[in-house]
């Protein structure tokens, strides 16, 4: 049971490393021209898989809330996996319609501007969306112990 509440906080926390990253570089980039724009989108190649973490994380925290006896703990595991399915919710609406249309940012569209704020603040969106994961499995992880 500890290994299951360590890892549902440390996975958890992992799956916030990703869009806090985005929310905290948005300043700098939500006004730059298209070129130096479209340069700063290709670090994020294979980032994909950075998105794994969130259903390592609502594995762990389903693990969680499945092995717990305390009724508390349990409802903070189940409140992570529903932030996290906001999380991949937002991603799916919001997120993954611009990286298609801009073919994951290299081809630049008319629209490339509304692409990038509905991008962008997605991104910053989701890492609330995930902080407020992480603290919920933390709580869970607490209570349980």
């Amino acid at each position: 049971m500890m290994l299951v509440r360590f890892l549902a906080v440390v996975i958890t926390g992992l799956a916030l490393v990703a869009p806090a990253s985005h929310l905290f570089v948005l300043p700098n980039k939500i006004g730059m021209p298209a070129d130096q724009y479209f340069v700063a989108q290709s670090i994020y190649q294979g980032w994909w898989m950075l998105g794994l973490l969130l259903l390592a994380a609502a594995i762990a925290n389903a693990a969680l809330a499945f092995m717990t006896n305390e009724s508390g703990a349990r409802a903070f595991a189940i409140a992570a996996i529903a932030l996290i399915v906001v999380n991949l919710v937002i991603f799916a609406v919001w997120t993954q319609p611009a990286n298609a249309a801009t073919q994951s940012w290299t081809v630049r569209p008319e629209n490339w501007e509304a692409l990038r704020v509905s991008w962008e603040y997605s991104h910053a969106i989701n890492a609330g969306v995930t902080l407020l994961a992480f603290c919920a499995a933390t709580i869970a992880a607490l209570r349980a112990a």
